[in-house]
């Protein structure tokens, strides 16, 4: 589990993210690798910095090939914890099997709908528009 920021994307020679802007409301994490029981504190990095975080937290699966349980409790987990200090969690970018675990244990019942996307573009739509219901930018601002 890694924050991405603007430095690591702009280090990065050809990367998926490079030309994406992050917004000062979002704070965009991805998981690399299988997501699995001996990796589930790996979140701890996002709940430590709980009181630090802008309002929306973005966690991209895209490169998780695997998820079992734990991995989804520790989901679950981060995400009421998100929930309770007045945050967001939105994931996006599950690749099949992560996927159907997800919608088998109907894991958008706990963290919405809306807020399971398909991408980061659409994680980042959806970020938008949080922020506009929410008050943090303007309609005009964006």
């Amino acid at each position: 589990v890694a924050r991405v920021t603007r430095r690591l994307i702009e280090r990065g020679t050809v990367h998926s993210l490079q030309g994406t802007t992050i917004p000062p409301y979002v704070a965009l994490y991805r998981i690399h690798g299988p997501f699995l029981f001996g990796a589930t504190d790996k979140l701890a990095r996002i709940s430590r910095r709980i009181k630090g975080l802008p309002p929306i937290v973005i966690v991209r699966l895209r490169h998780v090939p695997a998820m079992d349980g734990s991995g989804l409790q520790a989901l679950e987990d981060l995400t009421d914890e998100l929930k309770a200090s007045g945050r967001t969690l939105l994931l996006c970018g599950a690749r099949e099997q992560p996927a159907f675990l997800m919608e088998r244990a109907e894991f958008h019942q706990h963290v919405g709908d809306a807020n399971i996307c398909p991408n980061i573009r659409t994680a980042l739509r959806r970020a938008e528009q949080l922020a506009v219901e929410q008050g943090i930018i303007s309609q005009k601002s964006h």
